[in-house]
């Protein structure tokens, strides 16, 4: 099936905003932008337009985590009370810099993702913890610890909010930097990613798409200006482009952000999901027909988005959403292509 079938055939494909690329080597093989960036502007989205990517931060964060251990500053069996210089509260001592990599630390979740209604349970925790106020790391803190622990530390994978903000926290305290400045200074700006940052919320630069949510109570579609963190942290709030996407994927792929070893480790399937997912130190892999991909997901409110890396025909796909419309379905029309 050709890409343009696989568009063709989504259920949503009329409704989605947003951009859909696929790249290989030699550029573009198909790409879609549609919907708008600013829809009382009425601004189109086009294919350099950057969007919010929530939890597909968590990507940027591993890599960024794992830099340090490539330096010798940190390592995967470093225990997070040992690193840390706060009250940790209820969480676990024998929590581990490779417990929080890969989702397996059990410390309690701020946003429980695992939760039937986990957006409700954010939309209310952000009534009580006012968004504007969400800069530094340091403020989750009263949000986390002191949450009970889910499980005991390595006992199975548990997706964990919290699990990352911690890891944002290990890369300042061991890095002496904040961790939007660490990661753009060490990933961002070494790489050429010329429309990826960290960028307010109330301060978005040119050709950057508002989210956009429904309203309950009208039915019209409003920005999500309110519903996400100002600034965004090591769990979520990254925003990016498919150009720098792409890029990223492929220096990843070429060494040029991981030395050898610890690239090794973070792509390994560190901890099993199923018989043919599971994930790394801050990825998602999946292995099927002798085939490997790998992956990053991220959806919150106004934000759907996915991105994959398919080694063997060294093409990356992402879609990148500012409505609720999901676009993981092509997610996994795509892997099924290519993992044939």
């Amino acid at each position: 099936m050709s890409i343009e079938k696989i568009w063709n055939s989504w259920n949503d494909a009329v409704k989605f905003s947003g951009v859909f690329c696929i790249r290989g080597e030699d550029g573009v093989i198909f790409e879609k932008a549609q919907g708008f960036r600013n829809r009382s502007e009425e601004l189109s989205n086009n294919i350099d337009t950057a969007f919010g990517i929530a939890s597909g931060t968590k990507l940027f964060t591993g890599l960024a985590v794992c830099k340090l251990i490539d330096d010798g500053k940190l390592s995967l069996d470093a225990k997070l009370w040992g690193i840390l210089p706060f009250d940790l509260g209820q969480i676990d001592k024998r929590v581990s810099v490779f417990h929080l990599l890969t989702h397996t630390s059990g410390i309690g979740d701020y946003v429980d993702e695992e939760a039937a209604d986990s957006m409700e349970r954010l939309a209310a925790l952000y009534c009580h913890y006012p968004v504007y106020l969400w800069e530094r790391l340091e403020y989750y803190l009263q949000m986390i610890t002191p949450l009970s622990p889910k499980f005991e530390p390595g006992a199975r994978f548990g997706y964990s909010n919290s699990g990352f903000i911690m890891l944002g926290l290990v890369v300042e305290a061991v890095s002496g930097k904040p961790y939007q400045e660490f990661v753009t200074n060490e990933i961002i700006t070494p790489l050429g990613l010329r429309h990826t940052g960290f960028y307010r919320m109330d301060e978005l630069p040119a050709n950057t798409a508002l989210g956009y949510i429904g309203d309950i109570e009208s039915g019209l579609k409003r920005s999500n200006i309110f519903n996400l963190p100002v600034i965004g942290g090591s769990d979520g709030g990254l925003f990016t482009c498919a150009k720098d996407l792409d890029i990223l994927w492929r220096a990843v792929f070429a060494g040029r952000v991981l030395s050898e070893n610890i690239l090794k480790d973070f792509l390994k399937a560190q901890v099993k999901r199923s018989d043919e997912k599971s994930y790394g130190l801050g990825v998602y892999r999946i292995d099927k027909n002798g085939n490997t991909a790998y992956y990053a997901v991220g959806g919150d409110f106004g934000v759907a988005f996915n991105t994959a890396y398919f080694p063997k025909q060294k093409t990356t796909a992402s879609a990148l959403g500012n409505t609720e419309v999901n676009p993981y379905p092509l997610l996994d029309a795509i892997l099924s292509e290519f993992l044939a």
